[in-house]
């Protein structure tokens, strides 16, 4: 650290809040993200974070000049020519407000079930496999996560009160112990703009509960959801009940651990990797 990067910090702790520098010098510049990220005043650290994820730690320890992430802007847009979309990138870094506003935005020339097959679902599930890879944390995956309901929000809104011709009822819940709904919620969304009645359960729903709507609305189709490797458990046990209960429903699994070899072992009819996967299905089962 140089002895004006050095000055620089210590002005900023004493309350400076205008300076004048330049901002080509790599050293003053990583002595202001520092400061900023540490006192709070960065939020979620995503300036400093889009500065230096790609840098090494040569780089930020000495102040050299550090490249974005991914071509990424400081607050947070795509750079020009990456190909990457502002939503795409606002989902990716948890940035709930500019998730939002991006899809309000994309909604306005594009179909909304297109914008989410094309953009939101890719960035999950990128952050999805970051996390499995262990590149992503789990801060980050719920920032994400967040920040694809607020998008998600803002197509709900959109396509609310739109009619639709009912082709048949499907079950759909995020099982007993786990308390994410993000990818439940856009297989919801999916199956009703494909003419379906989506009875939701929630999340945190016991086979118990799932079972006994299966048989008091006669559902021909239940869809499972699970994040964690730990309530697949629950899956299983809900499949069990459904098969002595109400043989003739059909189950299709999904979410962020499962596999087409989970969902054999757990006796789960269909695996659907995303949310047109659970949409085909369901017109296999009710013959669309």
């Amino acid at each position: 650290m140089t002895l004006e990067s050095m000055s620089s910090t210590m002005a900023m702790q004493m309350g400076l809040s205008f300076a004048i520098m330049n901002p080509n010098n790599e050293q003053m510049m990583s002595a202001y993200r520092s400061f900023l990220a540490l006192s709070d005043l960065d939020p979620q650290c995503m300036g400093y974070i889009e500065a230096y994820a790609n840098a090494s730690v040569s780089v930020i320890q000495t102040g050299g000049a550090a490249a974005p992430a991914g071509g990424a802007t400081a607050d947070g847009n795509a750079a020009a020519g990456t190909g990457v979309s502002q939503l795409y990138s606002a989902i990716e870094r948890g940035m709930t407000g500019v998730a939002e506003s991006a899809m309000k935005e994309a909604i306005k020339d594009k179909d909304p079930l297109e914008v989410i097959n094309d953009e939101l679902i890719p960035a999950l599930d990128k952050v999805g496999k970051g996390f499995e890879k262990g590149t992503v944390f789990l801060p980050q995956l719920l920032m994400s996560a967040d920040a694809a309901k607020a998008a998600f929000e803002v197509v709900k809104q959109a396509m609310a009160g739109k009619p639709r011709e009912m082709k048949g009822k499907v079950i759909i819940a995020t099982v007993k112990g786990d308390i994410h709904d993000i990818g439940k919620n856009i297989v919801k969304v999916m199956l009703e703009n494909y003419g379906y009645d989506v009875i939701d359960l929630g999340k945190d729903v016991p086979p118990e509960v799932i079972v006994d709507r299966a048989i008091q609305d006669d559902v021909k189709l239940v869809g499972l959801s699970a994040l964690m490797t730990t309530t697949v458990v629950s899956m299983e046990d809900t499949i069990k009940l459904l098969r002595e209960k109400k043989p003739d429903t059909k189950v299709v699994v999904g979410g962020a651990v499962m596999t087409q070899e989970y969902a054999d072992q757990i006796g789960a009819d269909c695996y659907a990797k995303d949310a047109m996967a659970t949409v085909r299905y369901a017109d296999e089962v009710f013959g669309n």
